[in-house]
């Protein structure tokens, strides 16, 4: 291409985009197609009675009343890949769309122009929306853009097709010029198909005589014109060609196979290519998989999921072999090249990603957790993770035996989907985690337990307080300590007559003390009362020490029990115990002094 080309290509590029961002008009048009875009996407892929969908849609509506309430109307040309507007690309398709993009279906059915006009209703959206992609009626023939518009005769939506402007030009003297790159900057192509048919008819009434024969004094070239118009191109319009044939040369050559799989699957009749065409399917969606092209793969899904609205003449045969297809997205042969993928490309982008996983049917939930188990990226897990929340939740089996694995990352990624289900019916599984090497996993069984069990029988938590990692045991004393749980004291035994429970600091026994009282009250009062008393031949400081750790907690408990033992180490302890027991006292007739009346009547007045 020669530099003289090169340099009109980018000053008509820069000259476009600098008008598209002056105007106020384009820059809404170009949101509004947007939203049209994800909105039609939506459609297709879930269905318009989708909560995300109907999202979308009314997003769009919104959006297109506020244009078309200071606009009036919406109007663009349509191009194979592009929508116009006063000169301005309002709308692009992507670069690997292929056929599934509103430019090109608005094109191949025919539609050169379209608009939108103030008025629209949500009901004259939803079915404009529905005859884009052919959600409306399945059994019927004429499913194309046109007819739809036609048949519906809506004054808010206006076309001009493809035929109408070939009329035109054929019909005229050559004086009238129309293709899909001109300029409506000051005039639509409705008003300039309207204006030259006014021209031809004043046109034809001047060449008539009177009796309403053609005179032939009109245009003698007229005998020997072919019917053909011959177009006067632009040095513009030339380096607007070459940009298209440059954007063609460049084409993804994969796109362009499946553009022509596409243009087979909805014409070709022969039932033995038919059946070779599917089995080609299924060797896409392998390649796909393998290559990492998940929103190019979510596309082809999405037209093999419309196939019989497109098709409704499949035989049983062909339609068995398309379900086949569709079903085989999970088998494990697959998801494992989803995974060989993945872990090879840890830096790949995974946009669409997610949504083929939801496509998989629930069979396919071990492979997933084997992928889950397997992959190293935790931004890929988070992705699995999201995917067998939906998927397994009814199937959750595989999961739960996966809790028994000896990868911890992956057991802690089970356990996050497990929460998220909030069933208290797999508290079961989960508690038998309470010994399991990574502590990790033990901190999130802690966790586990609190949110399905909050209340309560605390026997489960006991063991985890002589957990050896500290956070663990800290963990599970804030919830026995909590006041909504209850333990025997027999099961708090074990660890107080431990050997290494002495040798725990200070407030980690003041803690599993202030757990006891509040998980088993007056049955641990004998206990305490003991330490107050006691005498102590070995480790005379740190008996001491959990001998005043005892007095404070009997004075918190506050009871009569309580007060009763207090007493008794107040007058058979050791000094410091005693004075502990004094301070404790003191605390306790504090609190009851501030107690109302009514509420120690119904405790008991301990004096």
């Amino acid at each position: 291409m020669s530099t003289e080309l090169k340099s009109a290509q980018e000053m008509i590029a820069a000259a476009m985009a600098a008008r598209a961002a002056e105007d106020p008009e384009i820059v809404s048009i170009k949101r509004a197609l947007k939203l049209l875009d994800k909105t039609s996407k939506s459609n297709r892929t879930y269905g318009s009675t989708n909560p995300v969908a109907k999202k979308f849609s009314q997003q769009l509506f919104d959006e297109l009343t506020t244009h078309l309430a200071t606009y009036a109307k919406l109007t663009f040309l349509v191009q194979r890949t592009a929508l116009l507007c006063k000169e301005s690309v309002v709308y692009q398709a992507e670069q690997d769309g292929g056929s599934e993009n509103i430019a090109f279906k608005l094109y191949a059915d025919g539609i050169r122009e379209l608009a939108l006009h103030q008025g629209l209703t949500q009901e004259d959206l939803g079915f404009f929306l529905d005859s884009l992609w052919g959600g409306l009626d399945p059994t019927t023939d004429d499913d194309d853009i046109v007819t739809r518009i036609w048949g519906k005769n809506l004054s808010t939506i206006s076309i001009v097709t493809a035929e109408e402007i070939a009329k035109a030009s054929v019909g005229n003297d050559g004086g009238f010029r129309l293709d899909s790159e001109m300029s409506v900057s000051d005039s639509t192509l409705r008003e300039l198909l309207d204006r030259e048919r006014s021209r031809s008819r004043l046109r034809s009434q001047g060449n008539s005589d009177g009796d309403g024969t053609k005179s032939s004094s009109g245009n003698p070239s007229n005998h020997f014109q072919s019917g053909l118009v011959g177009y006067e191109v632009t040095e513009e319009e030339l380096v607007a060609l070459a940009k298209e044939v440059e954007a063609e040369s460049k084409q993804d050559a994969l796109m362009y196979i499946l553009d022509t799989l596409t243009a087979i699957l909805a014409s070709e009749k022969s039932p033995t290519l038919l059946t070779k065409l599917f089995g080609l399917w299924g060797n896409i969606v392998e390649a796909l998989l393998r290559e990492g092209k998940w929103t190019v793969l979510e596309n082809v899904l999405s037209l093999l999921h419309e196939t019989d609205v497109v098709r409704p003449d499949l035989s049983e045969e062909h339609k068995q072999q398309l379900v086949s297809v569709l079903n085989g997205l999970g088998r494990a042969d697959r998801v494992k090249a989803i995974e060989s993928y993945l872990n090879r490309s840890p830096e790949a982008t995974v946009e669409g990603l997610s949504t083929i996983l939801l496509l998989m049917k629930p069979d396919a939930v071990p492979a997933l957790c084997s992928l889950l188990a397997n992959l190293t990226s935790p931004a890929h897990q988070a992705i699995i993770i999201e995917a067998l929340i939906v998927l397994a939740k009814d199937h959750p089996d595989p999961l739960v035996k996966g809790l028994s694995d000896r990868r911890p990352v992956y057991v802690r990624n089970l356990l996050s989907i497990i929460l998220k289900w909030n069933n208290p019916i797999f508290l079961e599984s989960i508690e038998k985690l309470t010994r399991y090497p990574d502590v990790q996993v033990r901190r999130e069984v802690v966790r586990a337990i609190g949110h399905f069990r909050p209340n309560g029988n605390g026997a489960k938590l006991v063991p985890l307080t002589s957990d050896a990692d500290e956070s663990v045991r800290f963990a599970a004393l804030k919830l026995l300590m909590s006041s909504q749980y209850t333990v025997p004291f027999e099961q708090w035994s074990p660890l107080l007559s431990s050997d290494g429970f002495m040798d725990r600091h200070i407030s980690e026994r003041r803690g599993v003390f202030q757990a006891i009282r509040a998980t088993c009250g007056d049955e641990a009062v004998p206990y305490w009362q003991n330490l107050l008393t006691a005498w102590a031949w070995t480790n005379r400081r740190k008996k001491e020490e959990l001998a005043v750790l005892a007095a404070e907690t009997l004075g918190k408990l506050a009871t009569p029990a309580a007060v009763a033992a207090l007493k008794v180490g107040g007058r058979k302890g050791g000094a410091a115990v005693r004075q502990a027991c004094t301070v404790a006292l003191a605390q306790t007739q504090k609190q009851q002094r501030s107690t109302p009346p009514a509420a120690r009547d119904a405790t008991g007045d301990p004096s």
